[in-house]
């Protein structure tokens, strides 16, 4: 997990993410989407979890999945997987994923 991540993820603060730490909905959210990978077994736990929108993503962003952080905003958790198992490698949160450009 990046620095940046891994700071907002242990204090709810983060001088990058400063939308997610000023907003309780995406910074709970960003908290119950990584604890929910760390405590699954399997990527089929998180295809399941409806709540997630769990997805691989494609094209210029092969290899990469990603979860929601909140169904009422775009933002999403961007990460890589290993097929061995959900070892998950956290790259960053996103909101252009749906075309919000900024």
């Amino acid at each position: 997990m990046g620095q940046d991540l891994f700071e907002l993820y242990k204090t709810g603060n983060s001088k990058r993410y400063k939308d997610v730490s000023r907003n309780p909905q995406l910074r709970d959210g960003f908290t119950r989407a990584v604890e929910f990978m760390k405590a699954a077994e399997s990527v089929e736990q998180l295809k399941g979890a409806s709540f997630l929108h769990y997805e691989q993503l494609k094209y210029q962003n092969s290899g990469i999945s990603s979860v929601r952080l909140s169904n009422s905003y775009v933002h999403r958790l961007l990460f890589t997987e290993n097929e061995t198992g959900i070892e998950l490698t956290l790259i960053e949160i996103d909101d252009t994923h749906y075309g919000n450009k900024k």
